[in-house]
């Protein structure tokens, strides 16, 4: 099963999200636990989009696609803003917290919950795609 959305890149427009959500888990019978990872993983990135990839909120297009498999869930994310690989930086998790840089650790998680996770800027569009495995 898919299913699929456009949304402006505005904050308030994440209840729509989340809706959108929430109406594919009903629809797959998505359980519990891949449901709060699928959540978690969506707002990062659609907020991320928002706040640093367009700066601010706007009317540019942010489109999201869902997918289900027995093994799996795969995420979609698309959108405008300039070129930018939230996969490229790498957080270092190892050092004491003092010594890390702001930021970055939302996207090291969603990374960390997939089992693939790849980015590509295709006809002007940020394109990332997660696949998440489902719980057994």
């Amino acid at each position: 099963m898919k299913m699929s959305a456009i949304f402006p890149a505005r904050l308030d427009a994440l209840a729509s999200v989340v809706a959108l959500l929430e109406r594919f888990c009903a629809a797959g019978g998505v359980g519990h636990d891949d449901r709060l990872r699928l959540n978690l993983v969506i707002e990062e990135l659609f907020t991320n989009t928002v706040r640093h990839g367009h700066g601010r909120d706007s009317e540019a297009p942010v489109w999201i696609g869902l997918g289900e498999s027995s093994s799996q869930l795969t995420l979609e994310i698309e959108d405008t803003a300039p070129p930018y690989n939230p996969f490229a930086r790498k957080v270092a998790v190892d050092v004491p917290l003092e010594e890390r840089r702001i930021g970055g650790l939302g996207v090291h998680l969603a990374r960390e919950l997939s089992a693939r996770s790849e980015y590509a800027y295709i006809f002007g569009r940020n394109c990332v795609r997660l696949q998440l495995p489902r719980d057994a």
